[in-house]
């Protein structure tokens, strides 16, 4: 049967009103503890009306001693629940659910022990639990970008000879997560395809490392080399097709391609030459937070994003040309 972006999907058993997802976006808006603010409320207010499927929150820390990349959510205890809830409860009166991305942001990895490793992988399943006492529909595990379980699963950094070597951290922490949460509750992953730089993953290593997880929800497939600038829809859309098109005729676990889509008609086109699942936004969807309701109406130019990374450097991770038309 043939896919395309608007059909009512499922993931896992809740149900997705389309196949496109809100890639995890870091805002920078958390308070000084790290707790969910009402600026970044409205924010994931603006996507749930604006019609995508699934929302993945921004990168949010489940280490206390965690390194920090400033203004990042926090959900090492039981006291970040209640801000959660807040967030979790007005995505859900509009219809999307939202997925937690758990992360770290850094640490050693070859200097741990084992039962280090083991603790770092048990805080991850505590962490799912809390998600879901928060109204979490599930989690993301973030192991992408060099931060710091992509550099677990990298050989560039991971020089381990005991049962962590390699990427065995990642289906280590679905166990728990799994152990910690009722049989709904969504697991999905977003991996490194490549770590772009010598003597680093290599697609073999990706490949082996998402055979380890066919018991999780989905893959969603990125790269280091994240947030180009220069995309133009229609030229060069899709920088990590390649690895995802492989990955999803490999693995029989849904996979969703992030990284540089701009058009309904490219989208489509993945879905219609490949057997990759879901489409994933960012930049699109700072600059357009009502994007999928404006294709969805008929609207079907592309996105308006220029690729210019400009919202990197505004607060709240705001698109420079749209500073005004939404009051966050």
């Amino acid at each position: 049967m043939r896919k395309v972006l608007f059909d009512m999907t499922m993931l896992r058993n809740t149900p997705l009103r389309n196949r496109l997802w809100r890639s995890a976006t870091w805002l920078g808006l958390a308070d000084c503890k790290g707790l969910v603010t009402d600026e970044i409320i409205s924010t994931y207010r603006l996507l749930a009306e604006g019609g995508v499927g699934l929302i993945i929150t921004g990168l949010t820390s489940i280490a206390q001693d965690d390194a920090t990349i400033g203004g990042e959510c926090k959900f090492y205890d039981d006291s970040f629940v209640d801000s959660h809830q807040r967030l979790t409860d007005t995505v859900h009166r509009h219809g999307c659910p939202i997925l937690l991305q758990t992360a770290m942001v850094d640490g050693p990895v070859d200097t741990l022990s084992t039962g280090q490793v083991e603790s770092i992988v048990e805080s991850f399943g505590l962490a799912a639990r809390r998600a879901e006492r928060a109204g979490y529909d599930g989690v993301q595990i973030h192991a992408a970008h060099f931060f710091y379980l992509s550099k677990f699963i990298s050989p560039l950094f991971n020089h381990r000879t005991d049962r962590f070597a390699g990427a065995a951290i990642l289906p280590a922490i679905l166990s728990a997560m799994r152990a910690h949460t009722c049989n709904d509750f969504i697991v999905t992953i977003k991996m490194n395809s490549s770590d772009e730089y010598p003597g680093g993953l290599t697609s073999k290593d990706f490949i082996d490392a998402c055979r380890g997880l066919e018991e999780i929800d989905a893959i969603e497939v990125s790269a280091n080399g994240t947030s180009r600038q220069g995309i133009r829809a229609g030229q060069n859309e899709g920088s990590f097709l390649s690895a995802a098109a492989q990955l999803a005729e490999t693995v029989r676990v849904p996979v969703s391609l992030v990284g540089g889509l701009r058009s309904i008609d490219f989208i489509n086109q993945v879905f219609d030459t490949t057997k990759i699942a879901f489409a994933s936004l960012s930049r699109p969807l700072v600059c357009e937070p009502d994007l999928p309701n404006r294709w969805l109406q008929g609207h079907m130019t592309p996105s308006h994003c220029v690729s210019c990374n400009s919202c990197y450097r505004t607060p709240g991770h705001q698109c420079i040309f749209n500073l005004k038309k939404y009051k966050l």
